[in-house]
């Protein structure tokens, strides 16, 4: 079978379009924020964390002192709420979809800190 020098042109031309198209559909995953928090005799450190909305958030949190009542990590407005081992990272990850100030705290909400999603 003869192929004219046409036909090969249109073929490696509908592949590089078709290529072209295809690297325009790609979409980016956004990259998970990583924010590492201890809970030490000043409390939550650091004390106020930033972070961009609508990109995964990942909170690792460890508990370095026996000398607190931040046993646990609350976030109300994301419905999370953590034990807090003792010397153990406890990774918390959740994707922030609004801006604002979010409270995290203790579970007896007396030690704070606060999320601030821009």
């Amino acid at each position: 079978m003869k192929l004219s020098i046409s036909m090969i042109v249109a073929v490696a031309v509908a592949v590089a379009g078709a290529t072209a198209f295809a690297k325009g559909k790609e979409q980016k995953v956004p990259q998970e924020q990583v924010v590492t928090i201890d809970v030490t005799g000043a409390g939550f450190v650091p004390a106020q964390v930033n972070v961009k909305a609508n990109q995964p958030v990942k909170l690792v949190v460890t508990r370095k002192t026996d000398r607190t009542c931040a046993t646990e990590i609350v976030i109300k407005d994301f419905g999370i709420k953590k034990a807090l081992p003792l010397n153990q990272p406890v990774e918390i990850t959740f994707t922030p979809t609004k801006a604002g100030k979010f409270r995290y705290a203790c579970g007896m909400d007396m030690i704070a800190g606060v999320l601030i999603v821009e």
